[in-house]
């Protein structure tokens, strides 16, 4: 397999910018996931790097040589589209061993290397059947074999199973999940499901609007997200954010989200960690998720009030839509632990789990909350 390297990557169509001074580096046996909504770059990103689509600037490398000037054919590498693009007149065997008949191999050559590619996928019993007689799942098991039977330095994987039932995609994700571990291919894999994405990926790397805005593992961008876009984008239900200040006086140092008599307390740390970063302390957002919303159904100390506006049951739990001075914040809470709408309850906001953002440029401001003092 291969290391790729993109250098400086710049692509426009016309006068619009597609992908604008991207970096990235995916590791040899990496699986690496490009997530983002449509029309960020991610796909075009893809095609750049499969030679499907020329680059303006930059230079894409692979195991250290550029590759932007060959031609498609020459790079060994290996795509697998959504639409699984099988030949409707060929039996699975044919359609997994087309590439190696292409390229003339002998036939004890393809017999062995379809044979143990559909032994790794487990479709050893579906090698006579035509695509018509395949299931979705099946279809796209075809697929991938046939990318994995060159034996490509790398796979690329355009959104392969985003056309498949939810039941379906879940038994996909978990099956090239292990097919990775088994094989140990550099793959770069696009889509636009933070789930596909955070399930699957040895590191996951976010775009939008043609620009990368985060490159993680899975844990790194939830937990840590570069700004707004990435805490709003990665994670279900989305982040919370809600626009604060910070006061401070000589008693305490206070997070006003709200009115000024529901304020969150903070360590006094906090407030000097904020003013070293040079952001205005009435141009902050805090950004908390919904399993961090702690609620109660009768009052407690620093906890607010609020009222329960909307619940969605979701079976081992449920997500509560609560409304607080007229702003609508989302918790996830024990199933049925809130019965109806319009009930009070009680919040608070565990402060080891929150981010704050300078409001202005998104930005994280990268401070670790610690439990008041």
């Amino acid at each position: 397999m291969a290391e790729i390297n993109l250098v400086e990557i710049e692509k426009y169509f016309g006068k619009n910018y597609v992908i604008r001074k991207l970096n990235l580096d995916i590791n040899d046996g990496e699986f690496l996931v490009l997530l983002g909504p449509s029309g960020c770059g991610k796909t075009t990103t893809l095609r750049a790097i499969a030679g499907l689509e020329e680059i303006d600037s930059g230079d894409i490398l692979i195991d250290g040589q550029p590759v932007q000037n060959l031609k498609a054919s020459d790079r060994n590498i290996a795509f697998v589209f959504q639409l699984y693009a099988l030949y409707p007149h060929l039996k699975a065997f044919d359609n997994i061993a087309f590439p190696l008949k292409a390229t003339g191999r002998d036939n004890q050559t393809i017999n062995q290397r379809v044979t143990e590619v559909a032994k790794v996928l487990g479709i050893e019993s579906i090698l006579d059947k035509k695509p018509s007689e395949l299931s979705s799942g099946d279809m796209q098991r075809v697929a991938v074999g046939r990318a994995m039977v060159r034996r490509p330095k790398a796979i690329l994987m355009d959104e392969p199973i985003g056309s498949l039932d939810a039941k379906l995609r879940e038994n996909m994700r978990t099956e090239l999940k292990r097919l990775h571990i088994e094989i140990e291919a550099t793959t770069l894999y696009v889509t636009h499901d933070q789930v596909e994405a955070m399930s699957m990926a040895d590191k996951v790397a976010i775009m939008e609007d043609g620009v990368l805005q985060q490159v993680g593992t899975p844990a790194e961008v939830y937990d840590k997200p570069a700004n707004l876009f990435v805490a709003q984008f990665v994670g279900s239900p989305i982040m919370n954010i809600l626009d604060c200040q910070i006061a401070a006086d000589e008693n305490c140092t206070q997070c006003i989200l709200w009115d000024e008599t529901q304020p969150l307390p903070l360590s006094k740390s906090l407030y000097h960690e904020i003013e070293l970063k040079g952001v205005p302390l009435k141009q902050l957002a805090l950004g908390i998720r919904p399993e961090a919303v702690r609620l109660a159904r009768e009052a407690m100390d620093d906890y607010i009030k609020a009222e329960v506006h909307v619940i969605e049951p979701l079976g081992p739990f449920d997500i509560v839509d609560i409304k607080v001075d007229g702003q609508i914040l989302r918790a996830k809470a024990a199933s049925r632990y809130v019965e109806k709408p319009g009930e009070s309850v009680w919040i608070q906001l565990d402060e080891q789990r929150t981010h704050f953002f300078d409001k202005n440029t998104g930005e994280s401001l990268h401070i670790e909350l610690k439990a008041s003092s």
